[in-house]
């Protein structure tokens, strides 16, 4: 009996991986799995000489020079930019989630940016020759979409700077003994403070506290634009997301932060189909562990967006206060709201994930929460 020798088809296509750094980029550019990896390292951000690397990869291997080429890189600091610079050179280009690339399980694994590269571009193969699951790939937004996420996220900035600088004004005031009253107040006046024995405050705190309160006061009005900015575009505005955040603020319990975060970063670019997905996309899913005759959950996986899952568990506080007769309501009372307090802060997780799915019917199909209340 003959056996005959079947000759693989040549390749046509150019795998590239890009390691990103701060100053240099390593890439490693293959044909195949079979084929050992050509890695070359370059200046960071230097497209032009990204572009001559991908055709010297080409005439090395043997390629034509129209021959398409797949990249792929870690989502992280460089963000989406890259991405688009590579689609405008006709390169197909894949946005890979860090953290569901495959590691050794070693307590002491090898790890070189010549390695990583070589790692990803097998993945890569691996992924466009029928291997989906290899790693999670990152939505990527458009400009546009990308652009209107900054309005809410440098609110959320200035206002943990505030509380910074507050807290420091307080703490600077207790080592000389004078009472901070309530966080968010501010002293007016610092010359009229006096320490613990009744004598003003040194100098140079004083001064230094005079210069903290003028920080606040501009963060204070930069935050005070944003709110006015914000209140402009609800009123006047139009489009998708507009619509949604001004229906999502006719429930009782939703404002306009938890609405504009929930449109923003979520229901408006994100194309969710099912259930499932909603649940995954905020991190607050369980993550099961079972091996042998041991069957547990570690809690919710925090994978998802953390600006949707850390507005989620405080609107699913105040859902329990302005819609106490809603079922979800009801359902958490029977479960959770008998028990203790850490019970009690484990089940407010599962209604904020409720909760979204919730909220995410009724912006994309008018499906009202049950026993919900609209606004007057």
């Amino acid at each position: 009996m003959t056996s005959v020798a079947t000759r693989e088809k040549p390749a046509q296509e150019l795998y590239v991986s890009l390691e990103l750094g701060e100053r240099k980029w390593k890439i490693a550019c293959t044909p195949s799995m079979g084929q050992a990896p050509r890695l070359r390292q370059l200046d960071a951000r230097d497209l032009a000489q990204l572009v001559v690397e991908i055709g010297s990869a080409k005439t090395r291997f043997g390629l034509p020079q129209d021959a398409p080429v797949y990249t792929c890189y870690e989502a992280g600091r460089d963000g989406f930019w890259l991405h688009r610079a590579l689609a405008v050179c006709a390169i197909h280009n894949t946005v890979v989630d860090s953290a569901s690339i495959e590691v050794d399980r070693r307590a002491r694994r090898m790890k070189t940016d010549s390695l990583d590269a070589v790692k990803l571009v097998t993945m890569l193969i691996r992924y466009h020759n029928g291997e989906p699951r290899v790693w999670r790939v990152v939505r990527v937004p458009t400009q546009a979409e990308e652009d209107q996420r900054q309005l809410h996220r440098e609110l959320a900035v200035l206002k943990r700077d505030r509380t910074a600088l507050v807290c420091r004004i307080k703490s600077l005031l207790a080592l000389q003994g004078v009472a901070g009253g309530p966080r968010a107040v501010v002293p007016e006046d610092i010359d009229a403070l006096r320490m613990w024995n009744g004598g003003p405050l040194p100098k140079e705190l004083a001064e230094r506290l005079k210069r903290e309160c003028e920080r606040v006061a501009s963060i204070d009005a930069q935050i005070h634009l944003l709110q006015r900015k914000r209140k402009h575009a609800l009123r006047h505005c139009g489009g998708r997301a507009f619509t949604l955040i001004r229906k999502l603020m006719k429930l009782r319990g939703i404002g306009v932060e938890s609405a504009w975060i929930y449109v923003m970063e979520l229901f408006a670019w994100r194309q969710l189909k099912t259930v499932r997905e909603v649940g995954a996309i905020s991190g607050l899913t369980p993550a099961p562990y079972q091996s042998g005759e041991m069957n547990h959950e570690l809690g919710i996986t925090k994978a998802g967006n953390r600006h949707v899952r850390a507005i989620a568990v405080e609107i699913a506080w105040g859902w329990l206060q302005h819609q106490p007769q809603s079922e979800l309501s009801h359902w958490y009372q029977r479960k959770f709201g008998h028990g203790g307090s850490a019970l009690r802060r484990k089940g407010i997780v599962a209604l904020a994930r409720k909760l979204l799915v919730a909220l995410w019917k009724y912006a994309e199909y008018d499906e009202l929460p049950a026993g919900a209340a609209l606004k007057a």
